[in-house]
Order: C-alpha cells, then sequence, then structure tokens
C-alpha cells in the first residue's frame, strides 16, 4: 500500500528531528526560505493581493521582526510563517521541507513539529493551571506523562516561572501570563518560535521582561520571527523588515546572526524567579507517536 503523504510528511520531518535542546545549525542551510510568494483573496476585480512576490530567507539562530502598517501584509505573512496558510504561487521551505501545497492535515504535522506561536492575547486556556496549559502541546503529540511533566516544568523553570506553575491564568500578571505561553512555545523544541504582536497587549516593564526573555531564548540558540509594529520593541531583534502593500520595501540588518541581540548582554541574562537558564537537552518527540489524531 502506498505511503500516505501524512505518512510522507511525518518521515521526512522524522529524519531531522534533533536529539534536544536548541536545534544544531545546518552548514550553508536556511532555516526558512521564500521565494516569489504571493498570496491572493478573491478572483476577478475583487482580488486582494496580500503579498507579492516576497523573497527572504531566515538563518538559524537569527532574530527577525516584521514590521508595516495595518493592510501592509504582515498579518498574512505570519500566518503563511506559521503553516496556518499556504501561498497562492511561489515556494516555502522550513527547515528543507516545502510546505507550499501541504494539505490542511500535513500543515497541522509541521506545525505542531516545528513551530512554536505565541499570540498577543496568550490564548491560555482559563480554568488550567499553566503547568497542565504548557503540557497541552505535548499531549496532543502523546508524548507519555512523565515526560510531558517533565519537559513541561522545565519549560515553565525557563521562562521563571517555576512559582507560577500550579496557578491559574488569572491570577497572573499580563507578563507572567504571556511568560507561560511562550513556555508553551517551547515546549516542543521547535525550530522557530513565531510571535504575533507579543507585546501589544502588555505595560512597558512587561514588555520588557518579554523583550529581556526573547534576547536569552535567541542567546541560547532558537530562531525568533516577530511580527510587530512598535519601532522599540523591532531595536531588539538582529533584523528588521519591512512590509507596505504586500511587498518587502526594506530589509536591515541590525546585528549579526551569531552575535547577541541588539540591547542584550553577551551571556544569556537572569530571568525573574531565578529559574531560567538551564540548557538540559530535551528528547526529540517520536515521529512513531501519531499527532492530532493520525
Amino acid at each position: 500500500m502506498p505511503a500516505s503523504p501524512a505518512g510522507s510528511v511525518a518521515g521526512s520531518v522524522a529524519e531531522r528531528e534533533p536529539d534536544g535542546g536548541p536545534p544544531a545549525p545546518a552548514a550553508g542551510r536556511p532555516l526558512m526560505v521564500l521565494r516569489k510568494v504571493s498570496k491572493v483573496y478573491g478572483a476577478g476585480e475583487i482580488a486582494v493581493h496580500a503579498l507579492r512576490s516576497v523573497d527572504f530567507t531566515v538563518e538559524r539562530g537569527d532574530y527577525i521582526a516584521i514590521m508595516g502598517s495595518s493592510g501592509s501584509g504582515k498579518s498574512t505573512l505570519m500566518h503563511l510563517i506559521g503553516c496556518l496558510d499556504v501561498p497562492t504561487s511561489g515556494q516555502y521551505l522550513l527547515d528543507r521541507i516545502d510546505v507550499s501545497g501541504l494539505d490542511d492535515f500535513e500543515l497541522s504535522y509541521v506545525r505542531n513539529r516545528k513551530i512554536g506561536l505565541v499570540f498577543q492575547s496568550f490564548n491560555l486556556i482559563p480554568r488550567t493551571t499553566v503547568l497542565r496549559n504548557v503540557e497541552l502541546p505535548l499531549v496532543y503529540a502523546r508524548v507519555p506523562r512523565a515526560e510531558r511533566r517533565a519537559r513541561a516544568l522545565e519549560a515553565i523553570a525557563s521562562v521563571g516561572l517555576s512559582d507560577r506553575a500550579t496557578h491559574l491564568p488569572s491570577e497572573l500578571s499580563g507578563g507572567q501570563q504571556q511568560r507561560a505561553a511562550i513556555a508553551r512555545a517551547i515546549v516542543t523544541n521547535p525550530v522557530i518560535l513565531l510571535a504575533d504582536e507579543p507585546t501589544g497587549n502588555l505595560d512597558s516593564v512587561s514588555t520588557h521582561e518579554i523583550l529581556e526573555l526573547f534576547a536569552h531564548l535567541n542567546l541560547l540558540g532558537r530562531t525568533i520571527v516577530m511580527i510587530t509594529h512598535e519601532p522599540d520593541v523591532a531595536e531588539r531583534a538582529k533584523r528588521v523588515l519591512h512590509l507596505a502593500d504586500g511587498e518587502l520595501v526594506s530589509d536591515v540588518r541590525q546585528a549579526p546572526v551569531g552575535g547577541p541581540p541588539p540591547g542584550a548582554s553577551h551571556a544569556p541574562v537572569a530571568l525573574p524567579d531565578s529559574a531560567a537558564g538551564t540548557t538540559t537537552k530535551w528528547p526529540a518527540i517520536s515521529s512513531a507517536r501519531p499527532v492530532l489524531g493520525a
């Protein structure tokens, strides 16, 4: 019997699963490649060209901010990068997987394995503890209970929330809720952390906390792509892309890929609650375990 499309994607992902910790660099291979990517909604006279022939690559260990005004296409680009949608034309490679023509099931498989999503509104389950919220992606991935508990606790410690693991989201500040959301995003050990306006609902103190945490994670080797409209937030990234009318109009390098992000120290910073900074390697999620009903 021929392999199913989902099975072929699972095999492709399994060949490149890391042994744990931030994914190791692959010499000469960008983590993300977008080639002439366009997205059109509708057809004929009512067609909306949300993205027009966007080209760029993302190296492992980079920290990128994508900026643009309302209607610039940055939200559409975020959906494509996050495997929440596919381009109308062009090619998108994520960790050597061509996701341009994948169906919804295949996109969910790649998204679960490769991408950690962080949202402006946190998207935590209100009546569930921080620990259970962070465990959730590992539940979907059928990770055994003892392993997922250990990995969730380590992710919570890495964002400085060890003393809040049994608290409900309503018992946390906005900054603490976003840190919990970041722990949930990194618990599967994704190749990229994709953040959509992560400081949009935060005050200045909490914004500083989250930007320090992103700098810390990037110093530990994690690749970050962040959507933002705030110039002072974008200043903390190593590279800034600007979109206008669906086109990439500028691409500014602010710090080298292999160096610290602007404003960060040359060593991982100390985070609140002092439990952060762990570098223990996590075992990869086995591709033998089905996900999302597979």
